[in-house]
C-alpha cells in the first residue's frame, strides 16, 4: 500500500494515458470542521470511477452526478480550473454530510496533463520533494524542486502544494515486534523494509509486502539513503546491530529515529554513543528511546501500536504532551505508588 496522494496521482496519470477524461479535485480551503484537510485530493474518471477522497462521500457523489456519465450526465467539460464551495448553508452542510459549521472549497482541474503528472511521479519516485504550482487561469502546472516541505497555499492566481516521496520505514531486527510494526506501517501507507543479518530471524520473516535487505545495518542505512519522509526503528535488542544503525541514521534527515529498550537500556545506549562514538546530548536529541507512547503496553502487538502512534505524530508534526512520554509517565506512576 502507498500513500493516498501518490495513489491518486498515479491513478490519474494511468487513466489519462489510457485516453480517459479525468477530474483532479483538491481541497483548497476549509472553514470550521471538515472531514479532510487542505491539500487532500481525489481523481474522478468521466465514467464515475473515483480514487481518493475530499469528504465523507456525499461531495464525491455530487461531483459524480455533476461531471460524469455515470448517471446520464454530460461528462467532464473542457474548462480551465474551477472553484466550488460546499457547506455554505446549514442545509448544504447537512446534505453533504459535513460536520456542524463545516465548509470546504475545492479546486477542480479538468483533464490535467498526463505528461506533467508522469514527470511529477518520476521525481517523487526518485525521492525528491516537489512543489506543484497550478495556474488557476490557464490550468498549467509548474513543477519546482523544494528543499523542505512547504505549507499548502492558494490565492487568486495559483494553488501550490509540496509533494514528497512516499513515506518509508526501515526496521532493524526481524522479531515479533517488527512484524506487528511492519503490518501497521503498511496499512498506514508506508513502504517497509527490514534488515537483520541474523538468519535465525530473517529466515522466518513472513510479512508480505516488506522488502528484506541484506547486510550489516549501518551499511544498509547508508545505502537506504534516508530522506525527510523516512523513519528508522531499531528493534533487534542487539547493541552491535542497533547502535551502528542508529549512528548512521542520526547523521541523516530521517524524520523519526528510535530504538526499543527499557529506560535503563536507553540510558546505557546514550552513554555508549557519547563515550565511544563521540556523540553528544545535542546530537542525540533526535533519538527516541524508550520508543512509543505510554499506554501500559506489554505484548509485542500493544508495543507496536504505541510505537506506530509516536511515528504518526512525528509524521504529522504533532508535539505529544509529556503525559504520554514513556519515561515521564512511568516516573509519575512510580511517584504515586505506595511505599513498600
Amino acid at each position: 500500500m502507498e500513500s493516498i496522494d501518490l495513489l491518486v496521482l498515479r491513478t490519474a496519470r494511468d487513466w489519462l494515458q489510457a485516453g480517459h477524461r479525468v477530474l483532479l479535485a483538491t481541497v483548497a480551503r476549509t472553514w470550521g470542521s471538515s472531514p479532510r484537510p487542505v491539500g487532500s485530493m481525489m481523481a474522478l474518471r468521466s465514467d464515475g470511477r473515483v480514487v481518493g477522497s475530499v469528504s465523507g462521500g456525499c461531495i464525491e457523489d455530487d461531483l459524480i452526478h455533476r461531471y460524469t456519465t455515470a448517471y446520464g450526465g454530460p461528462g467532464l467539460p473542457d474548462s480551465t480550473p474551477q472553484r466550488v464551495r460546499y457547506g455554505v448553508t446549514a442545509d448544504e452542510a447537512h446534505r453533504f454530510g459535513l460536520p456542524c459549521g463545516g465548509t470546504l472549497e475545492l479546486i477542480l482541474e479538468f483533464s490535467p496533463s498526463w505528461q506533467s503528472l508522469a514527470q511529477l511521479l518520476e521525481q517523487l519516485d526518485s525521492g525528491q520533494l516537489v512543489r506543484r504550482q497550478l495556474d488557476l487561469h490557464s490550468g498549467a502546472a509548474t513543477l519546482l524542486p523544494s528543499a523542505a516541505p512547504e505549507q499548502f497555499s492558494v490565492d487568486g492566481e495559483h494553488m501550490a502544494s509540496t509533494l514528497g516521496p512516499g513515506y518509508r520505514l526501515l526496521l532493524i531486527g526481524a522479531g515479533a515486534l517488527a512484524e506487528y510494526l511492519a503490518t501497521m506501517a503498511l496499512f498506514n501507507g508506508f513502504r517497509v523494509s527490514v534488515c537483520d543479518p541474523r538468519p535465525e530471524y530473517i529466515d522466518g520473516w513472513n510479512v508480505a509486502g516488506v522488502e528484506c535487505l541484506v547486510g550489516m545495518p549501518d551499511d544498509v542505512v547508508r545505502d537506504f539513503a534516508p530522506d525527510v519522509r523516512t523513519c528508522i526503528v531499531a528493534v533487534s535488542h542487539d547493541p552491535k546491530l542497533d547502535d551502528l544503525a542508529l549512528l548512521e541514521a542520526l547523521h541523516g534527515p530521517a524524520f523519526y529515529i528510535g530504538a526499543i529498550g527499557s529506560r535503563r537500556n536507553s540510558q546505557q545506549r546514550r552513554a555508549r554513543l557519547i563515550e565511544h562514538f563521540g556523540e553528544s546530548d545535542a546530537s542525540l536529541a533526535r533519538l527516541h528511546g524508550p520508543i512509543g507512547i505510554y499506554i501500559g503496553s506489554k505484548t509485542p502487538a500493544e508495543i507496536a501500536v504505541s510505537v506506530m502512534a509516536e511515528i504518526l505524530a512525528a509524521k504529522n508534526g504533532v508535539e505529544l504532551p509529556g503525559a504520554v512520554n514513556v519515561t515521564k509517565a512511568k516516573q509519575a506512576r512510580e511517584q504515586t505508588l505506595p511505599a513498600t
